[in-house]
């Protein structure tokens, strides 16, 4: 009879799994290549980049709904649109030659 060898699922933690995908996506390497550095398959680092959350890779970093990072994402992200909107509106207010109440110039 031919004995098979049980292989041991390795465990790897949360700190391990956050460096090893924000050292892959900082490197600019394929997860294949980054995976056979660290001995993993690059399927692995292609799932924990979906479970780790604020990994920064070029990316804009996730943070948790209500939190402070979050929130002032969302406040420079609507001061931007309403600076856009201004912008739009005095162009707008602004009177054009061949509009019916510019007076003519001589």
């Amino acid at each position: 009879m031919k004995q098979t060898s049980v292989r041991e699922r390795r465990k790897f933690d949360e700190t391990f799994k956050r460096e090893a995908v924000q050292n892959w996506l900082q490197s600019g390497k394929s997860a294949a290549v980054a995976g056979e550095e660290l001995g993993l398959n690059a399927n692995l680092l292609y799932a924990w980049r979906k479970l780790v959350p604020a990994v920064a890779g070029g990316r804009a970093t996730a943070s948790k709904p209500g939190s402070v990072a979050d929130l002032q994402g969302q406040l420079n992200a609507a001061q931007r649109e309403l600076r856009h909107v201004r912008e739009q509106c005095t162009i707008l207010k602004k009177p054009w030659a061949s509009s019916p109440n510019h007076p003519p110039t001589v």
